[in-house]
């Protein structure tokens, strides 16, 4: 497929990070661009106040007539995530138009250009991320690829005047074997999507497939300890290729020094906290050493790294509330934000509001989640947001509470969340999830904000 030659371009699953950051490039080419997704969001509000049409309802009769023969004008790309029986995909099947995965077209977009690509069950958003402001901020200069909205430009698509894409390559449903990246980035390789993959042997021979894909003279960089390894082994507080030591938090600001065999970088100040972050934050010094960008660049473009939305975001942060948003889904990244959180604030009660993402997911990690989630002093418990899936029989998030041994747990609704908030004005509280408990963020904001 020639993308020199498409001028419309159709979304089914709009909505998602992935497909609007698509959205978003093709209206930047100059095409015209409209798309299908469940549920209007904030972010499918902005698609539209950028002149891409959006609508809700799988109606066949709601597609222009423009949409409705195959051209080689057109472009139709989907996402694993919409519903397979949905109406509109079946429309363009029968009529033969040929349907391209989002990730079949970043791989096109991307196999032309020199591409950094960052994989990882976790992790993988804002290190990317944080390398695609790097390079923008440095003067390096990057297109970015993102599966979040970067903070400091409010978008999860950068456009650049060179020939360098930073891509965050996606392991659902494989898709980052599309994928042929100059240089290799993974942050991670914990057990997860096993409704994918069936199980843990089979996501990691994906990684190790997606290392395949680096290209002849190109670089891997792999967290150590992962079950296959890379050119560049990379860590924080465990001696290897490139490394961080002496990480330390002074007034709120996590401090930490980087070591990769005579280069050293003292005293970084991380625009975001977190240990998890420190770490990330070595992976996107390496590559950017690689590059060649100067040290002193680097380290003040991670001082005005401000992260990536729903990333320990803070939403409320004055003497007497802290508020904080975080989009951690697995245990794993459950356990590196409370941590962190817990390091920061070590005097606070913490207060976790937690929307357990898929049932299958639940139930696989049922232990781990019960186990990190004692972390907090109070612990008020979602139903389980279904995303693409079924009711599994007895997962439950009840299920996940009983096996909880914390003094203050309570299953909750979102008017729940809001009116306890209300009555205890609590001192530090987080929202952890992926699935819709972002709904909260805002009215939670204005609680806080008027207490």
């Amino acid at each position: 497929m020639n993308l020199d030659h498409i001028k419309r371009v159709y979304l089914l699953g709009i909505g998602g990070i992935g497909m609007s950051g698509l959205a978003r490039y093709f209206k930047h080419l100059g095409c015209d661009v409209q798309g299908y997704d469940k549920t209007e969001t904030e972010l499918t509000r902005a698609l539209v106040q950028e002149g891409i049409q959006v609508i809700y309802q799988d109606d066949v009769a709601l597609l222009p007539t423009v949409y409705q023969q195959p051209s080689a004008e057109t472009l139709l790309i989907f996402t694993p995530a919409i519903p397979k029986d949905l109406k509109l995909k079946a429309y363009f099947l029968e009529r033969d138009f040929t349907l391209y995965k989002r990730s079949e077209v970043l791989g096109i977009i991307s196999a032309s250009r020199f591409t950094i690509a960052v994989a990882g069950t976790h992790g993988k958003t804002t290190t990317s991320t944080m390398i695609a402001h790097i390079l923008k901020d440095s003067g390096y200069d990057c297109s970015a690829f993102l599966g979040g909205i970067s903070s400091n430009y409010n978008s999860n698509v950068l456009y650049g005047a060179n020939n360098v894409v930073v891509v965050e390559a996606d392991e659902y449903d494989r898709s980052f074997l599309t994928l042929h990246p100059n240089i290799a980035v993974v942050t991670s390789a914990d057990p997860d999507h096993l409704d994918i993959y069936g199980d843990e042997r089979h996501l990691i021979e994906s990684f190790e497939l997606f290392l395949q894909r680096v290209v002849p003279g190109g670089l891997s960089i792999v967290k150590k300890g992962l079950p296959f390894s890379g050119d560049i082994a990379y860590a924080k507080d465990e001696v290897c290729d490139a490394y961080a030591r002496h990480i330390r938090v002074e007034e709120g600001v996590f401090y930490f020094d980087y070591v990769a065999g005579k280069t050293e970088i003292q005293a970084i100040p991380l625009g975001i906290p977190g240990f998890h972050n420190v770490e990330n934050a070595v992976a996107a010094i390496t590559v950017a050493l690689q590059l060649g960008i100067a040290v002193e660049k680097i380290k003040s473009a991670l001082v005005s790294f401000r992260g990536a939305k729903r990333r320990f975001e803070y939403i409320v942060k004055t003497p007497a509330h802290v508020y904080i948003d975080d989009y951690a889904h697995h245990p794993e990244e459950l356990r590196a934000f409370l941590t962190s959180v817990k390091k920061l604030y070590p005097t606070k009660k913490l207060t976790v509001v937690f929307q357990p993402h898929l049932y299958s997911r639940t139930r696989d990690f049922g232990d781990g989640f019960a186990e990190v989630l004692e972390l907090a002093d109070e612990l008020l418990l979602m139903d389980i947001y279904p995303a693409r899936e079924l009711p599994i029989e007895g997962i439950t998030s009840s299920w996940l509470l009983n096996k909880m041994a914390i003094g203050s747990k309570q299953l909750v609704s979102p008017d729940d969340v809001l009116r306890i908030v209300k009555q205890n004005a609590p001192e530090l509280v987080v929202t952890i999830g992926a699935g819709d408990i972002d709904k909260l963020v805002k009215p939670l904001k204005e609680i806080l904000e008027n207490a």
